[in-house]
């Protein structure tokens, strides 16, 4: 065991590194924290950063870090030896965990995000849907994107509709709330699809696609929708067809 249960080293102006015993995860939780906390407020007094790296096989260390104030920062990938590590901080300016704000900033940093995506449903006066091929993928899908930080999902539909097509979009209420399972290399997300009226063939004269991101953009019908798009987003559009007028409904993977 070492002569330190945790010790604390400079790796950078400002910065100190520690680490902990095995042996102090050992004696009980409760201990090992305060143990970890008294280390953490003892190296912010002269450094401005307080860090620690964890295995993310070790959840008993991860906890002991978030118990001790330490911040969840993120994953430095194949750090050691090709092993991953999850990076864990405090600052001197945090506000204190005994404060509220201080409280909510550590829950924040470890509790679990979920990506959002908003697509706006635009018909024309024959029932069909504008559908977007993208430049990323063959299927084509609705217009609408991922929900930047802070951004309500509504505001993110009606914002890539414009920056993908240059049309301004109001938006109507939502239409349905679809899980989107783990797929391809992305997580789990969830996509809300509002309602964005009803709008004249003559709309697509007015379209400018961003080149980037749209290859091409077209009123389908139910069938055209079927064979243009992936499965899981035609049983998406159909659910949402189904609550025009009618309120929302939840599906996972559009079922």
């Amino acid at each position: 065991m070492p002569d330190q249960p945790v010790t604390s080293t400079t790796i950078a102006e400002g910065i100190s590194r520690i680490s902990w015993a095995l042996q102090v995860q050992e004696r009980g939780f409760l201990d090992a924290v305060g143990t970890v906390s008294d280390a953490v407020q003892q190296a912010l007094a002269s450094h401005g950063r307080v860090e620690v790296l964890i295995d993310p096989a070790d959840e008993v260390g991860q906890r002991v870090a978030t118990w001790s104030g330490l911040h969840r920062e993120g994953t430095l990938r194949g750090y050691v030896e090709g092993a991953d590590r999850i990076v864990f901080a405090r600052l001197a300016s945090d506000a204190p965990v005994h404060e509220p704000a201080g409280f909510r900033a550590l829950l924040n940093s470890f509790l679990p995000r979920k990506r959002a995506i908003g697509q706006v449903l635009i018909r024309d006066t024959s029932g069909r849907v504008l559908l977007c091929q993208m430049t990323y993928k063959k299927d084509w899908d609705l217009p609408g994107g991922v929900v930047e930080v802070g951004e309500s999902p509504q505001l993110a539909a009606v914002r890539e509709a414009e920056e993908e097509l240059g049309l301004t979009v109001e938006p109507g209420p939502l239409l349905l709330t679809d899980w989107l399972p783990p797929w391809g290399g992305w997580d789990d997300a969830l996509c809300l699809v509002f309602d964005g009226g009803v709008r004249d063939t003559s709309v697509l004269e007015e379209v400018v696609m961003q080149e980037r991101e749209i290859r091409d953009v077209a009123f389908c019908t139910p069938e055209e929708v079927a064979e243009r798009a992936a499965e899981f987003t035609a049983r998406r559009i159909a659910s949402a067809l189904a609550n025009v007028g009618g309120g929302s409904t939840y599906t996972e993977s559009g079922s």
